[in-house]
C-alpha cells in the first residue's frame, strides 16, 4: 500500500474522496477488461469533474492520420477574437492508452483554453490494446504537424504552439517534444506534463511503496504498460520512455506536475530534475498532499480547481509571452 506516513500527508477532500470509493467497492481498472476499462472510467466523468464552461468555440474536425480517421477537437477560449492568431497547444489526454478520449479531457480542454486564453487542440489518439505503442504517438505526430500546416486557417500563431497532457497523454507530449528538438518534427515553444508517465520499465521506488487506496496504482500502471508495450523491449526505447533518452539538452522549456501518492511521481520528479541538469529551463511543482489524477476530480477536492487554474494561467503566461517575443523578433 502507499507508504502509511505519506498517507498522513493526504488532502483531507482527498481522503474523504478515497474513503467514498473504498465503500463503494468499485473494481480496478486491471480487473476489467479494455472494454469495461473504457465504460467504468467514463461513468464518473459527470460526477467528479468541474464543469469546464463555456469556450468561444469548439469544433471537432476529422483529419487523415496513419491508421486511418483522426477526430481532432479545436477549442478557442471564451472572449477571444475568432480572427485574431491564438498561442496554442495540443493536448493529449491521459488514460494509460487504454482508455479516454476526447470526452473524458473535453472539461479540461475548455477549462485551460479559457483561463489560459488560448487555442487547445485535443487529439483522439488511437488506443492500445487494439493498437499498441507506437500507434498513439504516430497519431500524435500527425495531429501535431497537421496543427502546424493549417496553422494559418486555424487562427493560431505558429510561433506560439505547444504541447501538453497528463499521465500517458504527458509521455506523449515528452515523446514529441524531443522529437522536436532533434528535428524529425516541428519543435514546440513549451511542454506541459502532468503527473506524466516517463519510464515504461516500472522500476522506481513510488512503484513500489503506491500500491493500494489510490486510484492509479502499481498494478493499474502495469496492466496499462502492458497493453501499450505488449513487447516488453519497446519499454526500454525513448519514445516509449523518454526519461531513457540519452539527453534531454536542448528540449523545449517544461512545466512538469507531480503529486506523491502516484506510482508515476518519481520518475517524473526525475524528469525535471535532469531538464535542469540539462540546462532546460522548468518549472517543477510537487504536491505531497494528492494523488494521480487530481485535475478530474474538482467536484469532490476543490484544490484541484485551485490548482488546475494555476497550472493553466501559467502555460497561459508563458505561450502568451512567446508570442510577445516572436512578434518583436519579426518586427524588428
Amino acid at each position: 500500500m502507499d507508504n502509511p506516513d505519506n498517507m498522513k500527508t493526504l488532502d483531507p477532500d482527498t481522503r474523504q474522496l478515497l474513503a467514498l470509493a473504498r465503500q463503494a467497492g468499485y473494481p480496478p481498472f486491471q480487473a476489467l477488461t479494455p472494454e469495461k476499462a473504457r465504460a467504468a472510467y467514463a461513468a464518473g466523468w459527470a460526477a467528479m469533474q468541474t464543469e469546464g464552461g463555456a469556450v468561444a468555440s469548439v469544433e471537432d474536425v476529422r483529419i487523415e492520420g496513419p491508421g486511418g480517421a483522426l477526430n481532432v477537437r479545436v477549442y478557442r477560449g471564451e472572449g477571444t477574437d475568432a480572427q485574431r492568431p491564438l498561442p496554442c497547444m495540443l493536448f493529449l489526454h491521459g488514460g494509460g492508452w487504454v482508455i479516454g478520449n476526447l470526452e473524458s479531457h473535453d472539461r479540461l480542454c475548455r477549462r485551460l483554453a479559457n483561463v489560459a486564453r488560448i487555442c487547445v487542440i485535443a487529439v483522439d489518439y488511437r488506443l492500445a490494446p487494439e493498437h499498441p505503442f507506437p500507434a498513439a504517438l504516430d497519431d500524435a505526430v500527425c495531429a501535431w504537424q497537421w496543427v502546424h500546416t493549417h496553422a494559418k486557417d486555424l487562427h493560431i500563431d505558429a510561433l506560439s504552439i505547444a504541447v501538453g497532457g497528463d499521465s500517458a497523454g504527458g509521455n506523449l507530449a515528452a515523446a514529441l517534444a524531443l522529437m522536436g528538438r532533434d528535428g524529425s518534427v516541428n519543435a514546440p515553444v513549451f511542454q506541459a506534463l502532468i503527473y506524466p508517465a516517463l519510464d515504461l520499465t516500472a522500476q522506481s521506488a513510488s512503484y513500489q511503496s503506491v500500491t493500494e487506496d489510490v486510484p492509479l496504482t502499481a498494478a493499474t500502471m502495469h496492466y496499462f504498460i502492458g497493453h501499450y508495450t505488449p513487447q516488453a523491449a519497446d519499454r526500454t526505447n525513448w519514445r516509449a520512455s523518454p526519461l531513457l533518452a540519452p539527453s534531454l539538452k536542448g528540449v523545449a522549456s517544461a512545466l512538469v506536475m507531480t503529486v506523491a501518492h502516484d506510482p508515476l511521481c518519481d520518475e517524473g520528479r526525475a524528469y525535471a530534475q535532469r531538464l535542469e541538469e540539462e540546462g532546460v529551463r522548468v518549472a517543477g511543482m510537487h504536491l505531497n498532499d494528492h494523488v494521480h489524477g487530481l485535475l478530474g476530480m474538482g467536484k469532490f477536492v476543490p484544490a484541484a480547481n485551485h490548482i488546475g487554474d494555476h497550472l493553466f494561467r501559467t502555460i497561459g503566461f508563458e505561450l502568451h509571452r512567446c508570442a510577445a517575443q516572436a512578434t518583436r523578433v519579426v518586427s524588428s
